[in-house]
C-alpha cells in the first residue's frame, strides 16, 4: 500500500506541481527550442498527456507487468534496462562505501574495545571532537576535497567517470567517512554496556583473550545498529546524488535526480520503485539478521540492558565549542552580509575581511553569522521534531517499520519536489521535507532497542512482580532508549541542517542571495582551489557545530528519579505488631528500597 501510494504520487507530480509536463520535458529536451502552443501541443500527443495521470499511470503499470517499464519522455530509450544497469552501478558504489564504513567504524571504537577488554574502561577519555567533524562534513564537500587534492593535484587516482576499481575509490571515500562516523558513534555509544554484563566479566575472569572479548562485544551490541544499517545501505543507493554528480558516475541517484527535475514519470517511477524494493530487502535482512545474532536469549528474556546509568560527562569541551560558535557568530552580526564589493573578489583573510570574501566580494564572516539565525534555528527544530515522532512511531515498530522502510528510499531532493507540489513553495517548504525522511532512522534506532530492552532479566522480573504495561514504559523502557535515541539525533544535527540548504539550492526553499550554510559551501565550491578559504571557514563553522552536538550528547539522561523513603521504622516484632502489607497491585511499592533495618527485622 506504501508502495503503490508513493508511485501514484510521483504519478501526479507534474499536476501537483501546477506545471505543464509537456513544457518541462521539452526543456529537458532543448533548452534552446522555441515553447510554441503548436510543439507543446504535439510533446502532449506523443505522450498522451491529455488522458490524465491515472491513465498514464495504468499504462506504465500494464507494461510493468510485462517486463517494459516504458521509454524515456526525454531520450526515447527503453527505462528498464538503463535503470537496471544504473542500480548495478549504484551497488557496487555502496558496496564499496560500506567497506570504508566498516573501517571508520572500527578506528572510532578501537580505543574503547581496546580499554573495555582489558578492565579499563575507567581510564576512558571522554572525546569525539574528531568523528563529530567528519560526521558533519558535508558528502558533496568531501568529494571535492578528495577530487581536487588527490586526482587533480597529485594524480594519485582518476577524478572522472567509472571505468574500472581505481574510479571506485574516491567515491567510496566520500560516502563511506561520514557513514561510518556517525556508525561508530552509535556503536561506541553501546560498548561500555556490553562490557559490563556478566558474561564480559567472567569471560575476563577465565582468562578469555582480550581480542575474543572484544570481538564478543561487538557481537553483542551489532543487533541495535542493523536497522540503521539497513537504511544506510538504502541511503547510499538512491542517496549520493551529489557524489555522483562530482564524480560523474552513472547510478541510480543521479538518473533518478534528473528524472525529476524533468519530470520523466517512466524514469523516476521505475527508479523509486527500485529503491523502495531494495529498501524493503534492506529492512527485511537487517532484522532476520538481528534476532540470529541475539539468539534464543530474545525469546527468553535473557538479555542484559546496555544503557547503565553513566557518570556525569564532562562539561569543558561542549563550552568550549559553544563559546568559540558564539564568538564566531557574535563577531559576524555587525556585518553586512549581502554588501558587495566587486574589487574585493576572493580575497584571502585580513584584518578587514576576518574570514576573507567570496565571488562576489561580499564577507565571509557577516554570511556565516547571519545565516546561523535561519540555519540552526530550523535545523533544531526539524531535529526535535524527527526525534519526537522517532520516539513515538519507534514505539510501535509493526507501524513505523514499513513506513521507515519506505520513506528511506525516497532521495530528499524527490521529498523535496513532493512536497513543494502538495504544499506550495515556501520557507518551511524544506523543513518539512526533510522532516518526512528525517525521523525514520530515530524510529529505527527506537524500535531496534526497545526490543532488546523487552527481553532483559530485570524487565521480566518487574513484570512478574505486576508491573503495568505504563509503569514498564514509563520507569524502565523510556529511560533506557530515550538518551541514546536523543544522542543519535544530535548526531545527526549538522547533516539535518545541510539537508536543508541543499533543498534551498536546488529552488525548493531560499534562494540566493540568502547567507544559509549548505547555500554558501554550494556557491563557493566552484573557487575551492584559488580561495579556499570561501569554503574552509563554513565547513569549519559545520564542523564546529557537529563538534558541539556530539560532545553535547554525551551529556544526554534522564533526571534520576527520586527514591521513595522507606517511612517510618516498623516497630520489633515481639511487641506483637505486624510488619506493614504489601500490595502485590502496587508495582512502586514492591520494588521500592527496603532499608537495612527493616530487613533484620523480617
Amino acid at each position: 500500500m506504501l508502495t503503490a501510494a508513493l508511485v501514484g504520487a510521483i504519478g501526479l507530480l507534474p499536476w501537483l506541481s501546477r506545471t505543464d509536463p509537456a513544457l518541462t520535458v521539452l526543456k529537458a529536451r532543448s533548452a534552446d527550442r522555441d515553447p510554441t502552443p503548436e510543439t507543446l501541443r504535439a510533446i502532449r500527443v506523443e505522450l498522451g498527456l491529455d488522458d490524465g495521470p491515472w491513465v498514464l499511470l495504468g499504462r506504465w503499470l500494464g507494461g510493468l507487468l510485462h517486463g517494459d517499464a516504458g521509454s524515456s519522455w526525454v531520450s526515447g530509450a527503453p527505462v528498464l534496462p538503463g535503470a537496471v544497469q544504473a542500480l548495478g552501478v549504484s551497488l557496487l558504489l555502496m558496496c564499496g562505501a560500506l567497506v570504508v564504513a566498516a573501517a571508520t567504524t572500527a578506528a572510532v571504537c578501537a580505543p574503547t574495545l581496546r580499554l573495555g577488554a582489558r578492565g579499563r574502561l575507567g581510564a576512558r577519555r571522554p572525546g569525539g571532537t574528531a568523528t563529530a567533524v567528519l560526521a558533519s562534513l558535508p558528502e558533496f564537500l568531501v568529494a571535492s576535497v578528495l577530487a581536487s587534492v588527490i586526482a587533480v593535484q597529485l594524480g594519485w587516482l582518476p577524478a572522472l567517470g567509472w571505468y574500472g576499481p581505481q574510479w571506485m575509490v574516491l567515491p567510496s571515500l566520500a560516502l563511506g567517512l561520514p557513514a561510518g562516523a556517525v556508525l561508530g558513534r552509535m556503536l561506541d555509544d553501546l560498548l561500555p554496556g556490553a562490557f559490563a554484563e556478566p558474561w564480559a566479566m567472567a569471560a575476563a575472569a577465565r582468562g578469555l583473550p582480550p581480542r575474543s572479548l572484544a570481538r564478543q562485544a561487538v557481537r553483542r551490541c551489532v543487533p541495535g545498529l542493523l536497522p540503521n544499517l539497513g537504511l544506510f545501505v538504502v541511503g547510499l543507493t538512491g542517496g549520493s546524488v551529489a557524489v555522483e554528480q562530482i564524480f560523474d558516475i552513472p547510478g541510480l541517484g543521479r538518473l533518478t535526480l534528473h528524472a525529476a527535475l524533468a519530470q520523466d514519470l517512466p524514469v523516476l517511477q521505475t527508479g523509486t520503485l527500485a529503491l523502495v524494493l531494495l529498501a524493503a530487502a534492506a529492512g527485511l535482512l537487517a532484522r532476520i539478521a538481528a534476532r540470529l545474532l541475539i539468539g534464543p536469549a530474545l525469546r527468553d528474556g535473557a538479555l542484559q540492558s546496555l544503557h547503565r546509568p553513566r557518570p556525569p560527562a564532562p562539561r569543558t569541551l561542549p563550552l568550549l565549542y559553544g563559546g568559540l560558535l558564539a564568538a564566531v557568530i557574535g563577531a559576524g552580526l555587525p556585518r553586512d552580509p549581502l554588501a558587495l564589493d566587486t574589487l574585493a573578489r576572493l580575497q584571502a583573510p585580513s584584518a578587514e575581511h576576518p574570514f576573507g570574501t567570496d565571488a562576489l566580494g561580499r564577507d565571509v564572516l557577516a554570511r556565516i553569522s547571519h545565516g546561523a539565525v535561519t540555519t540552526l534555528g530550523t535545523a533544531l527544530a526539524v531535529s526535535a521534531t524527527a526525534l519526537v515522532a522517532g520516539l513515538l512511531l519507534g514505539l510501535l515498530p509493526r507501524l513505523s517499520g514499513p513506513l521507515a522502510d519506505t520513506l528511506s528510499a525516497v532521495p530528499p531532493v524527490l521529498a523535496g519536489l513532493l512536497v513543494t507540489g502538495i504544499a506550495g513553495s515556501g520557507p518551511w517548504t524544506p523543513a518539512l521535507a526533510v522532516a518526512v525522511v528525517a525521523w525514520s532512522p530515530l524510529a529505527a534506532h527506537t524500535s531496534s532497542l526497545l526490543l532488546q530492552e523487552r527481553a532483559t532479566t530485570h524487565l521480566v522480573a518487574t513484570r512478574a512482580l505486576g508491573a503495568g504495561r505504563w509503569y514498564l514504559l514509563r520507569r524502565e523502557l523510556l529511560p533506557a532508549v530515550v538518551p541514546p535515541v536523543a544522542r543519535h539525533a544530535l548526531l545527526r544535527l549538522p547533516g539535518v541542517a545541510l539537508s536543508l540548504a541543499a533543498l534551498g539550492f536546488l529552488g525548493l526553499g531560499a534562494q540566493p542571495p540568502s547567507p544559509e550554510w549548505g547555500l554558501l559551501l554550494a556557491e563557493n565550491q566552484p573557487y575551492a582551489e584559488r580561495a579556499p578559504w570561501a569554503v574552509l571557514f563554513p565547513a569549519a563553522a559545520l564542523a564546529l557545530l557537529g563538534a558541539l552536538a556530539v560532545t553535547a550528547a554525551g551529556g544526554v539522561r534522564l533526571p534520576r528519579r527520586r527514591t521513595r523513603s522507606a517511612g517510618p521504622a516498623v516497630p520489633p516484632l515481639d511487641q506483637g505488631v505486624p510488619p506493614p502489607r504489601r500490595h502485590a497491585e502496587r508495582p512502586d511499592d514492591l520494588l521500592a528500597p527496603v532499608s537495612a533495618s527493616q530487613t533484620d527485622e523480617r
